[in-house]
């Protein structure tokens, strides 16, 4: 039975409660230095994402008090308005204008009368000047590029955006970005492809096309994506396209980089979420999140501790198991940040975080089965294990910045896949992929300014990863071949960007890297493992991968740049039959042009449009081997052409619409002669649809005094995708519509939220596949069906 309970009435009542109560923006820690007005501006802007113009020069210069503490952006304004003896005007939902208060008329005082003179015209004075609304600095460039200076796609998401709604994971940023997607096995065993470049459905021994970073430090090297939780975030940066010279191995289609918020020295508080969920054909879900900074010495020293823990009911059924709901994933994560100031341009951060995934079985199923059934005769799903340490000082010498990052990561899944091959023997293949990463950057960079700004670093990176199988059946369980594949390397970078002339800047970089490769087979007789020796033996490779861009300003807020970029995946062992044999490294090269008009979110039109070429060679992928065991080879090369385009429009100051949409063409020369057997004559990069696009809407006013109603809505479309390599995964996916809509009321202290996700119900097909080993059964991913959810946050 369905548990169509009601849901927690804590977020219900907390909703009723919360709507008469002033609401004009979500509030936050402000921390605005004493200065001039117009530099206090530019630091409240910067801080909240804000436009704040200052309206007469006289006003600008005037001197102000810091501005500190926990309050929403308009009570921020409005406090340093006061401090300037201006007037705040609100002209949009994030923008505001200073001006001048009316002179006092002077007291009258008795004058000689004055003489007659000739009146003559005065020209009226000049437009006083408007202090700019702050730069979008993109801190994945490694050199706090601003967003015009940044040749190259990016996509900017804001923490607060992805956290309305309650609490969740990668799912967000697919939903936000039409050139991300991925695959959909489950959470913590996903893979995430960026801009066309996409390998194969399985986690392997390959290493991932996508490089995800919390802060400089990567998450993992070959390990499928953790979906960590996205809470108490300042942003997410996407970078689209090969990221080789500053972020090396595996960033061929772009990165993904977290950047979470840093403790405030100064003050205490803390915020927290709590909802509850309806799913239509499923079971009920909560998830609930606490925030808090706790300062240990004023100024010197603070904590800042995030834990989150979800848990999704459950909507695919199993018949011949007599269960019902029976994909529950749980979640739990935790991250703590303690911050030390050393100086006063000296922080020391010491990170930790930590995430385990339990989903009780799999998410798919069987394509002839009605509703949302699955045919296994067996129990399967996942767990996941994350840990993370980070140690990061940072620092200033003159006008030098220094960044050294230090971390130690450790990550394990246990898949459990339905292999039964006999009706009447049920049997489970169990696949466990531990592994340990220790990673170090330093850097030192120089802003651009008016001519030259630079970044130069070093970046070491040791790597284990241990791939072990067994298939089990009743009590007995046999081990079959594993791999362990060990990866170190270290690398020198440096970039560098010259304005030839105002309105024209040259970029020029390059990377060299040294990788030593290493491994073994597990599970094998000692005369196999002899008799392999000399292919699991170490040796080493090098890549060197220059980049250039050229980037011109055709206008103040309108750019077009050229850009040509490398990156690399060294290769490794991979396991084949009870054998064990090496795959190559391949290497991806795309040379693009794209034009950028705007701010997102900031200016009232924002266009981004970009034209890429990637030639793809030897390309890495997992395909399905002769014993119906995932396994990996080079698979010849490709070529990859991609269209994405983004863009917003304010309709009104009130509503906001915006887009985006991405066009792949792909193709894939003739595999090896001893692979077309095994993978036929393969013509399209696998898990990427053709055409994919997402529409948003953005509506936020006042609707009564003090009171703000914030809501968002979007809809996205993904096209026809292929499910891997080989006839075996030969099967189409995709070609769905999904939605979404969040409303909030609220105010400073305690706002309420409404949320609805799948308007349509729809089914779809995100994933053709559930178990590698009944290909022949057709299966697929749904959509989780239309889900309802409401919930509270609030501020201590």
């Amino acid at each position: 039975m369905r548990a169509y309970t009601l849901l927690v009435a804590a977020p219900v009542a907390a909703l009723v409660a919360s709507a008469p109560c002033p609401a004009s923006a979500q509030e936050r820690r402000i921390d605005v230095p004493a200065g001039t007005l117009a530099e206090s501006a530019i630091a409240l802007a910067r801080q909240t994402g804000s436009s704040i113009v200052v309206n007469g020069s006289g006003l600008s210069s005037r001197r102000v008090a810091r501005i500190r503490g926990t309050m929403s952006v308009q009570a921020a304004v409005q406090r340093l308005a006061r401090a300037a003896d201006a007037r705040a005007v609100r002209i949009s939902s994030s923008a505001w204008r200073l001006d001048p208060l009316p002179e006092r008329a002077a007291p009258a005082r008795r004058t000689p009368p004055p003489k007659r003179v000739e009146a003559r015209p005065v020209p009226p004075p000049p437009p006083p000047p408007a202090v700019p609304p702050p730069e979008i600095v993109v801190t994945a460039s490694k050199r706090e590029l601003p967003l015009k200076d940044m040749p190259a796609q990016v996509a900017m998401l804001e923490g607060e955006e992805l956290s309305l709604g309650g609490v969740g994971g990668t799912e967000k940023i697919t939903q936000r970005v039409a050139t991300v997607s991925s695959t959909y096995l489950g959470s913590g065993r996903n893979k995430l492809f960026i801009r066309g470049i996409a390998d194969s459905s399985f986690t392997g021994p390959t290493q991932a096309t996508v490089g995800q970073y919390l802060g400089d430090i990567r998450l993992s090297y070959n390990a499928p994506d953790p979906d960590l939780r996205l809470s108490d975030l300042d942003r997410v940066e996407v970078l689209e396209g090969p990221q080789g010279t500053l972020y090396g191995a595996g960033s061929l289609g772009g990165i993904i980089r977290l950047v979470p918020n840093n403790p405030d020295l100064g003050s205490t508080y803390g915020t927290g979420t709590l909802g509850g969920a309806l799913t239509e054909h499923g079971d009920a879900s909560g998830d609930i999140g606490l925030v808090a900074n706790l300062p240990l010495k004023t100024d010197r020293a603070a904590l800042r501790v995030t834990l989150d823990a979800v848990s999704e009911g459950g909507y695919i059924d199993k018949p011949y198991l007599d269960r019902a709901d029976v994909n529950r994933t749980s979640i739990l994560s935790g991250r703590a940040i303690l911050r030390t100031r050393l100086a006063s341009d000296w922080t020391m951060d010491l990170i930790g975080l930590g995430q385990t995934t339990h989903a009780r079985d799999s998410q798919y199923v069987t394509r002839d089965q009605p509703g949302y059934d699955s045919a296994a005769r067996v129990r399967e799903g996942s767990e996941a294990d994350y840990l993370h340490g980070q140690l990061v000082i940072d620092g200033r010498i003159g006008t030098v910045r220094l960044r050294s990052s230090t971390a130690i990561t450790g990550q394990t899944l246990q898949e459990r896949y339905d292999a039964t091959t006999d009706v009447q023997r049920d049997r489970v293949f169990v696949q466990r992929n531990e592994t340990r990463m220790i990673a170090h950057e330093t850097r030192l960079w120089q802003p651009i300014g008016n001519r030259f700004g630079w970044v130069a670093g070093m970046s070491l990176v040791d790597n284990r990863t241990e791939l072990s199988r067994s298939l089990q059946q009743a009590l007995l369980r046999a081990a079959t071949t594993g791999v362990l594949n060990t990866v170190a390397e270290g690398t020198v970078y440096a970039e560098g960007s010259y304005r030839l002339h105002d309105n024209l800047t040259a970029t020029l970089g390059a990377r060299y890297s040294l990788v030593r490769l290493g491994g073994s087979a597990e599970d094998v007789s000692a005369a196999l493992a002899m008799e392999r020796a000399a292919v699991t033996a170490k040796r080493d490779q090098s890549a060197f991968l220059p980049s250039a861009s050229l980037l011109a300003r055709l206008a103040p807020e309108t750019s077009l740049y050229l850009r040509y970029q490398e990156g690399f995946r060294p290769g490794g062992l991979a396991i084949e039959g009870d054998f064990v044999r090496r795959f190559d490294r391949d290497d991806a090269k795309t040379f693009e042009v794209g034009v950028r008009h705007g701010r997102p979110g900031r200016d009232p039109f924002d266009l981004a449009l970009n034209l890429s070429y990637t030639r793809w060679n030897d390309i890495q992928a997992d395909f399905i081997d002769l014993a119906g065991l995932p396994s990996t080879a080079n698979i010849g090369d490709g070529r990859v052409w991609t269209i994405s385009a983004s863009s917003g429009l304010y309709i009104t100051p009130d509503l906001r619409v915006s887009g985006g949409a991405s066009v792949n063409r792909s193709s894939i020369d003739e595999p090896p002669f001893n692979l077309i057997l095994l993978l036929g004559r393969t013509s399209h990069v696998p898990n990427i649809a053709e055409f994919s696009g997402r529409l948003g809407l953005e509506y936020s006013r006042p609707i009564g005094p003090g009171l703000d109603l914030d809501a968002r809505a979007w809809a996205s479309y993904i096209g026809k995708s292929r499910l891997g390599i080989g006839p075996e995964l030969g099967d189409f996916q995709g070609d769905y519509l999904d939605s979404g809509l969040t409303v909030r009321v609220g105010n400073d202290r305690i706002g309420g939220t409404l949320s609805l996700t799948n308007l349509a119900d729809a089914k779809g097909n995100r994933f053709a596949l559930g178990t590698p080993f009944a290909v022949v059964r057709a299966q697929e991913t749904p959509l989780r069906p239309r889900t309802i959810r409401l919930g509270v946050d609030f501020a201590f």
